[in-house]
């Protein structure tokens, strides 16, 4: 710095005497006579002072550069170097103006880096010195500065979804009859250790997606065609959520399963009219099998029921046989006579007169003929 380089000039320059100034002279011996030369300031020698003249409080500080009090210049140098003394380049107001500024300055850091707030489906998980420390909950929570301590936050109120196959490419399948499925499906899953979150997987929403195909694939493995398009879909799905949380419990991957959905789940499409044909085919073959089997309990009904009747008729007829033989007679004759025509005589004195005639005429069977 060029002050420090002056004041250096000032206490070691050999080509000055004491006071500052070069003598008339030069040095001692070189040139001249040789001969001291008084000083530039001449003794007063009238108010008892030092040997020079001068007062005691000159004498202690001494000249400096140009003339300048030589600690009037360390002073202003140290001054200028840290803002300390009344010959710095700031005034006074500036300076406090200036230390007021700083100190909001490092409170507003210590406010902003230590204090952290959570929401209630938030995590805090704190870092020290990039190591995990702990884990704050919903609410205001305190931690060193920045950057001895840093929170990452993480939501784990949040569902997040994962969709596998789609109309547009192809997810296929190999089901246990060997039979080719393409299927689509959705992933449910939340954040349930936000640590093992952050730290235990480099890619979480990649290694669900894997994960999610690694088990359905394993358990349509172990189902039939009919039954991964049909009835046991529900089955399948709780059954893909137990086998992705078991393999990413092994992992410690913090994340939880919600469900999974299954969207699609048919045929390739090259050979989907032929799987819809034979579809078609075993819903109407399973409708005859319907009808078949709900005519033939509608004669075993009718037919139990007859020889439930018949069973009563008999244990009748073994209790007095004439009065049952002559109700079934009545029976009989009733069921036979009640669609023909009658003609009752019972006049005993009189002939009977019968119209058979008339009576032919008027019968079913003689008019059959005449049409």
């Amino acid at each position: 710095m060029p002050g420090w380089a002056a004041l250096g000039r000032a206490l070691f320059n050999d080509n000055k005497g004491p006071w500052g100034s070069r003598p008339p002279g030069g040095d001692k011996g070189a040139g001249g006579s040789g001969g001291e030369e008084p000083p530039s300031v001449p003794p007063s020698g009238g108010h008892g002072s030092g040997p020079w003249g001068g007062s005691p409080q000159r004498r202690s500080t001494g000249p400096g550069l140009g003339g300048v009090p030589l600690e009037e210049l360390l002073r202003r140098r140290l001054g200028r170097l840290g803002g300390g003394g009344g010959g710095g380049p700031f005034p006074t107001t500036d300076r406090s103006i200036f230390a007021w500024a700083a100190l909001a300055v490092v409170l507003l850091w210590l406010l902003v880096t230590s204090v952290h707030s959570i929401d209630p489906q938030e995590r805090g998980v704190v870092t020290r010195f990039g190591r995990y420390d702990h884990t704050l909950g919903p609410g205001i929570g305190l931690t060193l500065p920045f950057p001895i301590d840093r929170v990452r936050k993480v939501d784990v109120g949040q569902i997040r979804n994962v969709d596998l196959g789609s109309a547009n490419s192809d997810n296929l399948m190999l089901t246990g009859d060997q039979n080719i499925l393409d299927i689509a499906y959705t992933v449910r899953w939340t954040v349930r250790d936000p640590e093992l979150f952050l730290f235990e997987m480099k890619s979480p929403e990649e290694t669900v997606r894997e994960v999610a195909e690694s088990a359905m694939r394993a358990v349509i493995s172990n189902v039939s065609l009919n039954d991964a398009m049909g009835e046991r879909r529900g089955q399948i799905e709780g059954s893909v959520v137990e086998e992705m949380q078991h393999i990413l419990d092994r992992y410690h991957s913090g994340v939880l399963i919600q469900g999974v959905a299954i969207k699609q789940a048919d045929p390739p499409g090259q050979v989907i009219d032929a799987f819809k044909q034979v579809t078609a085919a075993q819903q109407d073959a399973q409708s005859y099998v319907n009808q078949a089997t709900g005519y033939a309990q509608q004669l075993t009904a009718k037919a139990q029921g007859e020889a439930t009747a018949f069973d009563k008729v008999y244990e009748q007829y073994r209790l007095s046989p004439d009065v049952t033989r002559r109700r079934m007679y009545y029976e009989t004759m009733e069921q036979v006579l009640a669609n023909t025509d009658k003609t009752i005589v019972e006049a005993p004195g009189i002939t009977p007169y019968l119209p058979l005639p008339e009576v032919r005429k008027s019968s079913p069977a003689a008019q059959e003929p005449q049409q």
